[in-house]
């Protein structure tokens, strides 16, 4: 326990990290530099580039999604004009 007890004496970091941050000085909580929120604008960059992006990305695969969807919509359409010839063959 003896051997243990200097660890203990840094509550700031784990255990096992104290070898790590033993060098580290501390700061007693001063901010030197901060961001504010409002100067970052982390959402606004995204939101001007938007229209743009889905523009890109729509046009980029639209012939994948608009092949698939005539495909389904022509098998459909067939399907359903099949089973109408083959109700009205059958009719009576």
């Amino acid at each position: 326990l003896s051997r243990s007890r200097p660890l203990l004496a840094r509550y700031d970091v784990s255990p096992h990290l104290v070898k790590w941050w033993k060098s580290i000085e501390k700061d007693n909580g001063q901010i030197t530099r901060h961001l504010s929120p409002y100067e970052q604008q982390a959402v606004m960059p995204w939101i001007r580039s938007f229209p743009k992006r889905t523009y890109d990305k729509f046009m980029g695969s639209f012939l994948y999604w608009g092949g698939a969807g005539a495909i389904t919509f022509g098998v459909a359409a067939a399907s359903n004009a099949a089973d109408a010839a083959q109700d009205f063959e059958h009719r009576f």
